[in-house]
């Protein structure tokens, strides 16, 4: 997922692929560490550009990338360190910055990204867990940031590994569009809380989702999604009055949105529209958006969202 330049997705696990030839790293080559120089620095432009193929407006300028490091902001860093190359290559990052949620002092996690090649490595975790730790020893209890809710592999990370909640939806957020091949079909995210102490967020880190999991399924079986992805491949929605009675909804989306982006750009526009539809009302009326299912029928089918009414409070009592 650039904060003054919507050109980028937050925590965005869709990489471009490498040139010809890329090595591919090994675990035991690759150090997370914190982005320390203006050399260190001066590699983001490069994971910028191949993983969400902008242009250089839409990159974060070096010297606002510099002044924010120098403020106690949070860069942390995938370095290769290959024996056979003189400098550490930044082969993946994350970016977060200091904010304010309802009041509080909060990260808010700008950018993640993790080169093609590199991807096999779950850096993306390994990334998260170092902005986890910086953000705890600084004293701050949430993280926020902002991903495309359509994107079945973001919607698995976020909620299944992580274990975010989201009671926020926000249209066009960085606007129409930007000049990310990833931004064609709007830029709507969900707002997502990373609430960085709870024993939710402690437990799936730890590995133990399986119970929700197999949760979430059995509930997903008993709901009639607020969208469906009906035979057609399309989306259905259901009576929204009938649906918002209830204390559980769902909401399917594809399992490959950016397929469908390539292949049909109008039918992508519909997912976009009735997706949108569903999050906004359903947010609207206090539901809160608590996991996710990369397949609720079949290996190939779609993705799905539970969504419950309540408040995030009652997610995470403890804290």
């Amino acid at each position: 997922m650039p904060i003054a330049m919507p050109n980028s997705n937050a925590q965005n696990l869709h990489r471009a692929k490498g040139p010809p030839g890329t090595s591919r790293g090994t675990a035991q080559q690759i150090c997370i560490r914190d982005l320390k120089s203006i050399d260190d620095l001066s590699q983001l432009k490069a994971v910028e550009k191949e993983v969400w193929g902008v242009t250089g407006e839409d990159t974060l300028p070096l010297t606002l990338a510099i002044a924010l490091k120098a403020a106690g902001n949070i860069f942390v860093g995938a370095f290769d360190k290959d024996k056979d190359k003189d400098n550490d290559k930044l082969v993946g990052f994350a970016f977060g910055f200091l904010g304010r949620e309802r009041g509080l002092p909060t990260i808010h996690s700008h950018q993640l990204a993790v080169l093609d090649a590199y991807r096999h490595l779950d850096l993306g975790s390994r990334l998260k867990q170092a902005q986890r730790e910086r953000a705890l020893a600084m004293g701050i209890r949430e993280m926020t940031w902002t991903y495309d809710p359509l994107h079945s592999r973001n919607g698995h990370f976020n909620f299944s590994k992580l274990g975010v909640v989201s009671d926020a939806y926000k249209v066009d957020f960085y606007g129409p569009e930007t000049s990310s091949m990833l931004h064609r079909n709007g830029t709507d995210r969900l707002w997502v809380r990373w609430m960085l102490n709870s024993r939710r967020v402690r437990d799936r880190l730890a590995g133990k989702s399986t119970n929700a999991r197999l949760e979430t399924l059995d509930a997903m079986r008993l709901l009639a999604p607020l969208v469906r992805f009906d035979p057609s491949g399309s989306p259905a929605r259901a009576d929204l009055a009938e649906s918002l009675a209830r204390q559980r909804l769902s909401i399917e989306i594809p399992g490959d949105i950016l397929e469908i982006e390539r292949t049909d750009m109008g039918l992508a526009r519909e997912w976009r529209e009735a997706t949108r539809w569903a999050f906004r009302e359903a947010v609207k009326a206090r539901f809160v958006v608590t996991e996710f299912c990369r397949s609720v029928r079949g290996q190939q089918g779609p993705g799905a969202y539970l969504l419950q009414r309540g408040e995030v409070s009652d997610l995470t009592p403890e804290l």
